[in-house]
């Protein structure tokens, strides 16, 4: 029994050093380099695939992609508004008035001429929807489109929403070039920007610079403020404008400048894309934009008062003043009351609780955290729906 096993054992062990010779002479006859690196011990080499050399513009410095990309999205907005009636003019079309006076008060030089403004605006998706700046189009009477190859359009407003100063418009046409939404939350104070619009009527035109600061508010600009800031040239005919980021993506709207001249002074403001989609998607889905609101009157905390409230840093929201029948003061809130957190999100002055505020949806219900004497209370609210400003008749 024992020689049999050692015969097998023995067979067994001749095929397998055959086989292996036999595989030793293959990889030596046709890939004599691998041999040569198994027996040397080197590592073997990783194949990788080698990208052409570019000489494009973009490793010199240009941000000609981006531009290209994004400019045929980027529309130039002209308005008008026709005058306003003469009082008088029932009397000088009268016959009888003219009899006895002529044409005398006919002053052709003096007559009322429509009033033209200009704006830009960027296309946001290919049937034609353009979203601008509010003040853009708000008092106009008729709106002109000029596209980037030069193809003119009246539009018609499909919603505003004039605490953010956006709007919503729209063209009849199909197959246009839409720009591409980048997440403005994602941005940081130096990233490179672009900016494209219609300064003063000359004609479409890019400027560059970079993100300055981020969530600049209090500025008195617009009810709800969030703005980029940035040294990117913005002069009167951008606002509506797009502000770009190098690949050529959307990250804001512009709309405002700080100017003592009415020119670029290198303080611009953009209304960040983010903030704008949902302006547009709320007014594509249900003609507006609907807002939380809880019923308070607040202001922000100096030093001082937060000296008096014994509180650590000067954060968070005084409430001064709450309205009758509001939610605020169905949930129990009082003057004096100072709100620290929203749904655990912390507050730093009434601009971000008010943005905070407003983000939350009617009949929500949301927890406040406030500070009252010397206690940390949890406060639980519904939201109410933010009111419409009333318009104040002149």
């Amino acid at each position: 029994m024992n020689s049999q096993l050692h015969k097998k054992l023995w067979l067994i062990f001749a095929q397998t050093v055959t086989i292996c010779l036999a595989l030793i002479f293959v990889l030596r006859l046709f890939s004599p380099d691998l041999i040569e690196s198994i027996l040397n011990k080197k590592p073997s080499t990783v194949l990788v695939k080698q990208a052409e050399p570019s000489f494009s513009k973009i490793q010199s410095g240009s941000y000609s992609q981006a531009v290209k990309k994004a400019m045929p999205a980027v529309v130039n907005i002209f308005t008008s508004k026709a005058p306003p009636e003469n009082p008088h003019q029932k009397y000088l079309d009268d016959p009888t008035f003219r009899q006895f006076f002529g044409d005398q008060f006919d002053d052709p030089d003096n007559q009322a001429q429509p009033e033209n403004s200009l704006g830009s605006g960027v296309i946001v998706s290919e049937n034609g929807l353009i979203l601008t700046n509010n003040h853009v189009i708000a008092s106009a009477d008729e709106i002109e489109i000029a596209l980037s190859d030069g193809r003119k359009m009246s539009a018609k407003v499909v919603g505003t929403d004039p605490d953010t100063d956006l709007a919503l418009i729209k063209i009849d046409a199909d197959n246009l070039p839409a720009i591409t939404f980048a997440s403005s939350d994602k941005l940081d104070v130096g990233d490179v920007v672009l900016a494209i619009g219609n300064p003063f009527g000359v004609g479409q035109t890019v400027t560059q610079g970079i993100i300055s600061a981020l969530g600049r508010n209090h500025l008195g600009i617009n009810t709800f403020e969030n703005f980029i800031q940035t040294d990117a040239s913005i002069n009167p005919g951008n606002s509506g404008g797009a502000l770009i980021d190098a690949n050529g993506n959307l990250v804001g709207i512009n709309s405002a400048i700080y100017s003592r001249s009415g020119g670029s002074m290198g303080i611009g403001f953009a209304i960040p894309a983010t903030l704008a989609r949902q302006v547009m998607d709320q007014i594509v889905s249900q003609g507006n934009v609907t807002r939380g609101w809880i019923g308070i009157e607040a202001q922000d905390i100096t030093p001082e008062l937060a000296e008096s409230f014994r509180l650590k840093t000067a954060q968070g929201a005084l409430v001064a003043g709450v309205l009758l029948d509001s939610p605020a003061a169905k949930a129990g809130l009082r003057p004096g009351d100072i709100l620290l957190s929203i749904e655990g999100k912390p507050i730093s002055d009434t601009g971000a609780m008010l943005n905070l505020i407003a983000a939350l949806a009617p009949n929500q219900k949301a927890t406040l955290k406030i500070a009252r004497a010397d206690a940390m209370l949890d406060i639980l609210v519904t939201i109410g729906k933010r009111p419409k400003p009333v318009a104040i008749k002149e």
